[in-house]
C-alpha cells in the first residue's frame, strides 16, 4: 500500500487496476469469535452449533467456522482498500473452498480488477466504483474463500484526471450450480442431519421469524472492517451509521437456515446486490425461492434466490434492501 494515503485511504483515484494492497492482520477464528458471532447473528447453522455432530457429519474432529463468519472475515480484512466506502455494490463468484475448523488463522489479499468512475452531479463528490479480487488463505497453507466485490468510492482530488471506464456489471440470472461441484464435500456423510427438506422447485417461503438488527459495530470490529461509514454516523445517511451489508447476508442466511435446517454447508453466493441501505434498529424480514437443486454425493446442491426487506419506524412500507443468491449442500 502507499504510504501517501496513510490511513485515511484510499480514495478511488488513489487505485489502479492491477495494484495489490498491503495485508490486513491475519485473524485466528477462537471459540470467542465464533461465540461473539452467534450472539449477533443467531445462526442455526448445526455443523457450527454441534462439534460431535460436525465430527459426524465431516468425518474430522473440531468444530467448524459458520461459513459466513469465514466470509465476514475475508471482507472485513479487504477493507483495506474501502475505509472510505460509500457502499458496496455486489458480490459475486464467492466461492468458500472448503469447511474453515475452530483455531485457524486467516489471511486475505486485496488486488483491483476494475475501475469505472460514476456519472458526476455537481451537489456531490466525484466517485467511482472499483472492482476488488479478495483470495483467503488459512495458515494450514490452502485458499479457504475467493470472490469479488465492487465498491463505491470517493475520488480524494476533484480534478484528478483519470481514465477509468471498465464494464463493472455484476452477474445476472440464477446460480449456475454446477460451478460449485468442485467445492462441494461429496465425502461428507449428510445421514447424521436427517431427511431432505421438501421444497418444490420455484416455491416461495418465507421466515415467520423477523429479526433486528443490532450489534452492528460490534460484527465490524470483530471483523476489522474499517470502513469508516460502519462507525461513524456522521458519514452516514441522514446521520445514521450505516450497517455492513454483511450483517444482513449473516441475518438473511441464519434465515435460511432455520427454513433448510439441516444445511451442511454455505458453499457459496451466485451474486448478492445490496439494493438498499440497512440501519441499526432495521426489523429485517427474508424469503426464500429455490431456483435449483442439483444431486451430488449423498445430498443436493440447492440454489436460492433470497430478498431481505427493512421494516423501520420511519416508513410506512418495508424496503428491499438484499437480493443474494446463495447455494447450500444439503442432504
Amino acid at each position: 500500500m502507499s504510504e501517501t494515503w496513510g490511513l485515511d485511504g484510499p480514495y478511488f483515484d488513489d487505485l489502479h487496476v492491477g495494484q495489490i494492497l498491503e495485508r490486513a492482520p491475519s485473524i485466528t477464528i477462537g471459540p470467542g469469535e465464533t461465540a461473539q458471532y452467534q450472539g449477533i447473528c443467531g445462526d442455526p447453522y448445526l455443523l457450527a452449533l454441534s462439534a460431535p455432530l460436525a465430527a459426524s457429519v465431516t468425518g474430522e474432529p473440531g468444530a467448524v467456522v459458520n461459513p459466513a463468519l469465514v466470509l465476514h472475515v475475508a471482507i472485513g480484512q479487504s477493507t483495506v482498500a474501502t475505509r472510505r466506502v460509500i457502499a458496496n455494490l455486489f458480490y459475486r463468484d464467492v466461492i468458500v473452498r472448503r469447511a474453515v475448523r475452530v483455531g485457524e488463522t486467516l489471511t486475505t489479499t486485496v488486488d483491483i480488477r476494475g475501475m469505472r468512475e460514476t456519472g458526476q452531479k455537481p451537489d456531490r463528490q466525484r466517485r467511482g466504483m472499483a472492482l476488488l479480487g479478495i483470495r483467503t488463505t488459512s495458515d494450514r497453507g490452502d485458499v479457504v474463500a475467493a470472490f469479488e466485490r465492487c465498491a463505491l468510492l470517493p475520488f480524494r482530488n476533484a480534478d484528478a484526471v483519470i481514465d477509468a471506464r471498465d464494464d463493472l456489471q455484476g452477474p445476472s440470472g440464477a446460480a449456475d450450480v454446477a460451478s460449485f461441484v468442485a467445492h462441494t464435500p461429496t465425502s461428507w456423510d449428510l445421514g447424521p442431519l436427517g431427511e431432505p427438506v421438501t421444497w418444490p422447485l420455484g416455491d416461495t417461503r418465507t421466515d415467520p421469524l423477523r429479526d433486528t438488527v443490532t450489534g452492528a459495530t460490534t460484527l465490524v470490529r470483530l471483523t476489522q472492517n474499517l470502513a469508516a461509514t460502519h462507525r461513524d454516523a456522521s458519514l452516514g445517511q441522514g446521520g445514521k451509521r450505516l450497517v455492513y451489508g454483511g450483517h444482513t447476508i449473516g441475518l438473511a442466511q441464519a434465515s435460511l437456515h432455520r427454513m433448510v435446517p439441516n444445511s451442511a454447508a454455505v458453499i457459496g453466493w451466485h451474486s448478492c446486490d445490496h439494493t438498499a441501505p440497512v440501519f441499526e434498529d432495521d426489523v429485517l424480514s427474508v424469503s426464500a425461492t429455490l431456483d435449483d437443486a442439483h444431486p451430488i454425493g449423498n445430498g443436493r446442491l440447492l440454489s436460492f434466490r433470497v430478498i431481505v426487506k427493512a421494516s423501520r419506524a420511519t416508513d410506512e412500507l418495508a424496503t428491499p434492501v438484499l437480493d443474494w443468491h446463495p447455494v447450500l449442500f444439503a442432504p
